[in-house]
């Protein structure tokens, strides 16, 4: 049997080896539920720690005394706001930019853009400090500061917007961690910022040991020192490579592009605490006339509120990396079945303890008060609005998914039509003679329509790129 003579191949004509498969990640290509579940316990056991800080913040205040505390309630809606704008909104935006870049397999672009987002942070940190401390005295005065009520609100406002830079830097380095799908790291120094705003602003607010009683001042301080230890341990973490993404500050040339890719979400985005917060105010000011039981009654319900939507939120944090990241792979259906898993989870997570205060209302108004006129309204409160809050956590889910596909204006939207919603309908009561109960009504209606209106507007929005059709050339006639 003779031998075949092999055939020669040229060495550049030999087929390439076949590409590797690409790495799979569980934010990506996992099971929805789980992976969403994975990233949402971190963040739900850092906000309750938040609300730690609230309740012994207030504790401790209330010793220095009644005005110390009536200051604290007065400058409570600015620092919140700085938070929810910092954290929820711009922080929001960062991690939804980081996502879509790693998604699409860019990890440069990541890292430039978080740079970027480090600039921004730095920028309205300022924007903020410089307001507070030119026009402070005067938003205090105007949100109905008199006398050493103001003084300690002043007191606490210089010293705490004084460093408004560190809780922007603070969240927006949570931000970019968060879009990199790493919660734990940013929850746990959240928490680990819990503990020491408790253990240093007491210590400072009251003057424990040898160190002298600082008061207001203190307290504010102590959050700064707080913020500024975990801005240390994020910056080392970031910038040792430890992180997917590593901000690239040397060298960086400024490009606008990157600057819009976040703030198209973030500056949008940022409308939402703002609403929410004048909601509220109308509310509040609605209420006011019935006098100060019902206006208790009122308070202790949106404390519950308050608490359930923090675990909303956590559901919404963890679907904007995982959402972040389909669209910008170009996996539509899989980024909207994340939204509405996590919707659908938050709707579950925040109406069931919501029912349960609803027909067991002591379980919750025990806690602050034994003032029978209190007690009842509270009881009429929860058993009309409890039930609703569910519509609040969907709607809060909404809008993070919204942040993830960067298409935020819909639940933005949503929000304002709920705010003419209660501006409307409550100044039609309260020219009709409605009692407390239909105000209560009002209130559970409006989350009705937050939520339906927000589930809407991310049906109705297209995630997706929007679909080119090829030019059609004219065909040529005969006679051509």
């Amino acid at each position: 049997m003779t031998d075949i003579a092999e055939i020669p191949v040229d060495e550049q004509e030999r087929p390439l080896p076949p590409s590797p498969r690409p790495v799979r990640s569980a934010l990506t290509d996992g099971p929805i539920l789980r992976t969403l579940l994975g990233l949402a316990w971190p963040n739900v056991v850092a906000l309750s720690a938040g609300t730690c800080v609230v309740i012994a913040e207030t504790s401790y205040i209330g010793r220095l005394g009644v005005e110390a505390l009536a200051a604290m309630a007065l400058v409570f809606p600015t620092v919140i706001l700085t938070m929810t704008m910092s954290g929820g909104a711009m922080g929001g935006a960062v991690a939804s930019a980081i996502a879509r870049a790693l998604g699409a397999g860019d990890r440069e672009r990541a890292g430039t853009l978080a740079a970027h987002a480090l600039l921004i942070g730095i920028t309205f940190g300022l924007v903020f400090m410089l307001g507070m401390l030119i026009f402070g005295s005067q938003v205090l005065t105007m949100l109905g500061g008199r006398g050493n009520v103001l003084t300690h609100a002043i007191a606490y406002t210089q010293v705490f917007f004084g460093g408004a830079v560190l809780p922007w830097l603070l969240n927006t380095m949570a931000g970019v961690l968060r879009g990199t799908g790493n919660m734990k790291l940013p929850s746990l120094l959240i928490l680990n910022s819990a503990v020491w705003q408790i253990v240093l602003g007491g210590t400072l607010g009251l003057g424990l040991g040898p160190v002298p009683q600082l008061g207001m001042r203190g307290v504010a301080a102590g959050a700064l020192i707080a913020y500024s230890m975990n801005i240390c341990i994020m910056g080392w973490y970031l910038f040792s490579g430890r992180a997917r993404v590593v901000p690239k500050l040397r060298g960086l040339r400024i490009q606008w592009a990157m600057f819009f890719d976040i703030l198209k979400v973030g500056a949008i985005a940022c409308f939402s605490p703002l609403q929410s917060v004048l909601t509220i105010s109308i509310f509040t000011h609605l209420l006011a006339k019935f006098g100060t039981a019902i206006l208790a009654g009122y308070g202790i319900g949106a404390r519950l509120e308050f608490l359930l939507t923090s675990i909303a939120f956590s559901f919404g944090i963890a679907s904007v990396p995982m959402i972040g990241m389909a669209v910008g792979a170009g996996r539509i259906a899989r980024a909207r079945r994340i939204a509405w898993i996590a919707g659908a989870s938050a709707f579950v997570a925040v109406g069931t303890p919501a029912c349960l205060v609803a027909l067991f209302p002591d379980l919750w108004v025990n806690i602050f008060t034994d003032s029978a006129n209190v007690r009842a309204t509270s009881h009429q409160y929860l058993s009309t609005v409890a039930p609703f809050y569910a519509f609040i956590g969907l709607a809060s889910t909404m809008y993070f998914s919204s942040q993830g596909a960067a298409k935020v204006i819909g639940p933005v939207l949503a929000q304002t039509a709920r705010l003419i919603y209660i501006a409307t309908c409550g100044w039609w009561l309260s020219t009709h003679e409605a009692t407390a109960q239909n105000f209560f009504w009002l209130a559970a209606s409006s989350m009705v329509v937050l939520g339906l209106l927000s589930s809407s507007s991310v049906v109705l929005t297209r995630w997706g790129p929007r679909e080119t059709k090829p030019a059609v050339r004219p065909v040529l006639s005969a006679a051509d």
